[in-house]
């Protein structure tokens, strides 16, 4: 199997909350087998944040790895703490040289056998909830594509963690979201008709023109749409925002119709 077949499944797998014996504890310790299979270390661990704010141990791949966490937080010092109270990746490429910097916490770690550790955020969107933690027994830096890889497994595991509902899902659950999206997308095509139309432009410039408004103003693409084919908002006024239609287009802004969230 490819590295890259690994790799879609392994999101694929985080993201599967659906089923009635999802168990939210399972998902952690799904996310350090990722990480352990996946990227060039040897162990891994999660800690996430309580109510108070402390942190928590809540898997990891070896007893040296739980050993290594407690030890921090019985301290309240090394990577792991400095990572989730600076809200960024820590990488110590050579924890030999950390042994000042550290004193209670890197001769345990070198002892268990650990020669690097690598320390990024748990975290949804900029808010970080906990940390993963990874562990090598060889010194250097962690490869690049594996920095971003272990990033995205961790943002991936928060999401599903915050999408699982303890009510069972139902089967008609999933057809009324797809519904929903088939209704969503329905209104995006007749909104970019009626752009097409009203601007005398092509169905891609229409789509950009959307767009480019939706994000210019912080909007979602289906509230834009849904404003458009409602009549809440006129197409005047998209095309207005558009920078290919400065001031001096013939198209002006209409400030009567009014726009989406002001």
């Amino acid at each position: 199997m490819s590295r890259e077949t690994r790799v879609s499944r392994a999101f694929v797998a985080l993201a599967d909350t659906l089923t009635e014996d999802f168990d939210p504890l399972a998902l952690f310790q799904r996310l350090i087998d990722h990480c352990t299979a996946l990227l060039a270390v040897d162990a891994a661990g999660v800690m996430m944040e309580d109510a108070r704010g402390s942190l928590r141990t809540m898997a990891a791949s070896s007893e040296e790895a739980v050993l290594l966490e407690l030890l921090q937080l019985q301290n309240n010092s090394g990577p792991c703490l400095k990572s989730y109270y600076e809200r960024r990746r820590i990488d110590v490429p050579d924890l030999a040289k950390e042994r000042e910097r550290w004193p209670e916490v890197v001769p345990y770690a070198l002892g268990a056998g650990f020669a690097s550790m690598f320390t990024l955020p748990l975290r949804l969107h900029e808010h970080v909830v906990g940390t993963v933690n990874l562990f090598r027994t060889e010194k250097g830096s962690l490869p690049a594509d594996d920095q971003v890889l272990a990033q995205g497994l961790a943002d991936a595991t928060v999401l599903a963690l915050v999408q699982w509902s303890t009510e069972p899902s139902r089967a008609d659950d999933l057809l009324t979201r797809m519904q929903s999206v088939i209704a969503a997308k329905a209104s995006l095509e007749m909104a970019k008709g009626i752009l097409a139309e009203h601007g005398d432009v092509s169905f891609p410039t229409a789509a950009r023109t959307l767009r480019t408004y939706a994000q210019r103003r912080g909007a979602r693409l289906v509230d834009i749409a849904d404003a458009l084919t409602s009549r809440n908002l006129a197409p005047d006024v998209v095309f207005a925002d558009e920078p290919a239609h400065g001031a001096g287009s013939s198209i002006a802004g209409t400030e009567g119709s009014g726009s989406v969230g002001g």
